[in-house]
């Protein structure tokens, strides 16, 4: 986003050469109908790109002007024959007391509705970049190539832009392009060797204001157009985000709520960065589960989000990103960079405070093995938004606390393994009655460490305590199949049971040695890597 909303303040700049250009040859013509060839053929020289003009009108009354109209600017013929810059309109007017002394001196330049086309191919590349440079098939008296300097001596005093639009369009390696605007352009600009600007707009989808102030753009020295340095300070403020996050993220969950930020712009026309802060209070996650009860429709509602934002190297940068759910925290360094056909999402040094599992597992996606009790973790994710089941990577540490085993199918999965083989259910019934699995369960504590590659889940210590039994083991667990093969060891107090499930998770097939089998085998040396069985069941 950060790179869309920061890109139009700087494109206006192009098309300031174009009005400017008519200074350099008001003077010495007088006939209207003879402007637009040489007005032109000026710009073209002075951008590295053909421009062509309709028409141009000259007026004396109220105050001396030029209108010229029909204005087009080609783009870099790598990027095709569409125009890079159209324009409604230019109005140039002119001080009279000046021109009655034969100079002419620029009093005002008007853009009305310029429509400026930004493309970034697969390669990073942007039409931006070659602004200045001599283009292939560029009229010959646009060949010497001014560049940046040559356009800063065509700008005059105050230039400024109504009712733009900035459409950018972005090509990925697999050729998918995505598209957004930036729409109700107005900037005024004071010129000359650095130009100043400020300026609003609006990105869409998502309805952002932005607003741009102390920004200047040096032009003197620099090669082409594109290297021109560029700072300012920028503002934004959204009321709903929802249109732009699925946009960007895709489909689901919808991500609700207003946003607000500030950035301190800086790089280049062609390569800007950005770094500041932006704030999301009240963010609200809402999907539909077709495993709820009704509603079906739920809300997870984060009391507040923010980052210390910043965009560089076509990634968006959080370090730090914090998150807020009633008592709880999730802090984090966050990453996010265009991947192949979606977007990469990086949680790097990501820790987890006391997170109320209820309100997530149980409210909001009511899994069937749901745990309550507030939740600690440490350690790392990375997946592809859209694709997470098969691309979720990483490692970490998790303990919940005190609470309950509350999912339906967590608690089947339990009973089951007491249950399953008639010898083994007669034994353990003293000690662990099947009614106890009927309601919720509660454990003193559970704890794992986790290892998660391309969507497989592999957890190796679980260890899951209760007043009832004490459960550890291991196995592995993959999101896209639902499929589970864990190896646990149940101590009840009197024994222990050793259990083998593989299978669905909602079905899973359930295998159990009794306890005599066991008596004399240490339960430490049983399996390890009870978390996988932990990641699902809880």
């Amino acid at each position: 986003m950060i790179r869309r909303v920061i890109t139009f303040a700087a494109l206006a700049m192009v098309i300031i050469v174009l009005g400017g250009a008519a200074l350099v040859i008001f003077g010495p013509l007088v006939v209207a109908p003879r402007l637009a060839t040489p007005l032109a053929e000026q710009a073209a020289q002075a951008l590295g790109r053909a421009v062509h003009v309709s028409s141009v009108a000259v007026t004396l009354f109220p105050a001396p002007a030029v209108r010229l109209k029909g204005i087009e600017i080609a783009d870099d013929a790598t990027f095709g024959d569409t125009p890079f810059v159209t324009l409604d309109r230019a109005d140039i007017r002119v001080r009279l007391t000046e021109l009655l002394h034969g100079d002419v001196v620029l009093d005002s330049l008007v853009l009305r509705q310029p429509h400026v086309r930004v493309i970034q191919n697969a390669d990073g590349r942007v039409n931006v970049e070659s602004l200045g440079q001599t283009q292939p098939g560029t009229p010959e008296t646009a060949q010497t190539g001014g560049g940046a300097s040559e356009a800063a001596a065509l700008l005059g005093t105050r230039v400024q832009v109504e009712g733009g639009v900035i459409n950018y369009l972005s090509q990925d390696a697999a050729d998918v392009w995505t598209e957004y605007d930036v729409e109700d352009v107005a900037l005024t600009l004071t010129a000359g060797s650095t130009v100043a600007f400020e300026g609003t707009g609006r990105l869409q989808p998502g309805d952002v204001g932005i607003d741009i102030a102390d920004g200047t753009v040096a032009l003197d020295g620099a090669p082409k157009i594109g290297d021109a340095p560029m700072r300012a300070r920028m503002t934004l403020n959204a009321r709903d985000i929802t249109d732009l996050a699925a946009a960007v993220l895709g489909p689901g969950p919808a991500i609700n709520g207003g946003a607000k930020g500030a950035l301190a712009v800086a790089g280049t026309l062609a390569q800007p960065t950005a770094s500041g802060s932006i704030e999301m209070p009240g963010v609200a996650l809402t999907r539909t589960s077709p495993q709820c009860h009704e509603p079906q429709r739920r809300t997870l509602t984060l009391s507040t989000l923010k980052a210390a934002a910043a965009w560089e190297d076509n990634r968006f940068i959080g370090r730090p990103v914090t998150a807020e759910l009633t008592s709880g925290t999730v802090t984090t360094n966050l990453v996010v960079v265009a991947f192949d056909r979606s977007v990469r999402i990086e949680l790097g040094d990501l820790t987890v405070t006391a997170l109320p599992l209820e309100k997530v597992l149980v409210d909001y996606f009511c899994e069937g093995h749901a745990v309550t009790g507030p939740l600690d973790l440490t350690g790392a994710l990375s997946f592809n938004a859209g694709a997470a089941s098969s691309t979720l990577s990483g490692v970490g540490q998790l303990r919940i606390g005190r609470g309950q085993v509350v999912g339906p199918q967590a608690l089947d999965l339990l009973a089951g393994i007491v249950r399953v083989g008639g010898a083994v259910s007669a034994l353990l019934s003293a000690d662990l009655p099947w009614s106890l699995f009927s309601s919720p369960l509660d454990f003193d504590s559970i704890t794992a460490t986790y290892q998660i590659a391309n969507g497989a889940l592999t957890v190796r210590d679980l260890r899951y305590d209760s007043g009832a039994m004490r459960i550890s083991g291991g196995g592995r667990y993959t999101f896209a199949t639902d499929y589970l093969d864990l190896d646990l060891v149940v101590n009840h107090g009197r024994g222990l049971v050793y259990a083998k499930v593989t299978g669905p998770a909602d079905s899973p097939s359930i295998h159990v040695m009794p306890t005599t089998i066991l008596r004399d085998l240490d339960p430490g040396k049983i399996g390890h890597g009870v978390e996988d069985f932990f990641r699902k069941l809880f």
